[in-house]
């Protein structure tokens, strides 16, 4: 029990000894007075646990755990926001709108409020453009060795140009270095999974390097993206995941990312499923939005790039 619990039930033995002390003497009978006050006391226990129970059976928000404790999901082991209790904050199953409908208010994402202090929010732009701006003119020489490569791999293109939504639900399109032969979706859209014959071997290293997303700082430097924020995906596998999370359209509330907390945890996505549980990563990043967290997820990338270990 927490500590205000803790208090009302000393206030509770103290009442309940007051009242046991009027009815048997202040003296006489003093063990049928103690009994008596710990019946009382037990029975308030058995009462607040009894609410609890139906409290988290009618709304299911978060979980709390103490700092370090395994969490029943791996990947969100230390995840979340460490509280003023030692406590690591997550998000529930990404399916259930009611926890995260919850927690995307508490954080003010609901009410399209900006997260993070106007100071913050303010710094992180300035950092997108001089970043942006900085690696697009620092890495001029390795964008013009790997144009070569990918224009020797296979014929086509060398830059890959397609439409996904922004922020506030606005299209944009993206910028990479292209991984794929020419025609990869002649049938359709098609997400690209390890082993996809579509995918060439130069944009296999790519891929696993991360190397393919380099052209999107373009991209953050005009606007339409951030250093860090949640993927941006295309409206036909939003609607996709719509059906299985409809509070989906939250992470359009901030400019979306090159890299993202769900990018470095998880990784590429094969299936809608995956896209789904990739959504919780998401979801954690938001609520905890700051500058520490994105310098966190910044290191990760570097570390993934320098490894070449990208899903």
């Amino acid at each position: 029990i927490d500590r205000d619990e803790r208090f009302a039930l000393r206030d509770l033995v103290a009442t309940s000894a007051t009242i046991e002390r009027q009815r048997f003497g202040r003296t006489r009978d003093a063990s049928r007075a103690a009994a008596s006050t710990e019946v009382a006391v037990e029975r308030a226990v058995v009462v607040r646990q009894h609410h609890q129970a139906a409290a988290s059976e009618l709304r299911p928000a978060e979980v709390e755990r103490p700092v370090g404790d395994a969490h029943p999901h791996p990947l969100l082991h230390q995840a979340g926001r460490r509280g003023d209790r030692g406590v690591v904050r997550t998000v529930d199953d990404p399916r259930d709108d009611r926890s995260a409908l919850d927690r995307c208010r508490r954080g003010g994402v609901d009410r399209g409020e900006r997260l993070g202090s106007g100071g913050q929010v303010a710094v992180k732009r300035a950092m997108d453009v001089v970043v942006s701006l900085f690696a697009l003119v620092i890495l001029a020489p390795l964008f013009l060795v790997i144009a070569l490569a990918v224009r020797c791999s296979s014929s086509g293109p060398v830059f890959f140009h397609q439409e996904r939504v922004g922020r506030h639900g606005e299209p944009f399109l993206i910028h990479k270095f292209r991984t794929m032969v020419v025609e990869a979706e002649r049938n359709g859209p098609q997400l690209s999974s390890d082993g996809d014959p579509r995918i060439t071997k130069v944009g296999r290293f790519l891929r696993k390097s991360r190397l393919d997303e380099l052209p999107q700082f373009y991209n953050v430097l005009i606007g339409e993206m951030s250093l860090v924020g949640p993927r941006p995906e295309r409206r036909h596998y939003i609607d996709l995941i719509s059906r299985e999370a409809s509070h989906y359209h939250h992470l359009h509330k901030v400019r979306p990312g090159i890299t993202s907390w769900g990018q470095v945890k998880y990784g590429y996505a094969e299936n809608v499923e995956q896209m789904v549980q990739r959504l919780r990563f998401d979801l954690i990043y938001m609520e905890n939005m700051s500058l520490g967290l994105d310098f966190k997820i910044l290191a990760y990338t570097v570390w993934i790039v320098l490894r070449g270990r990208g899903k």
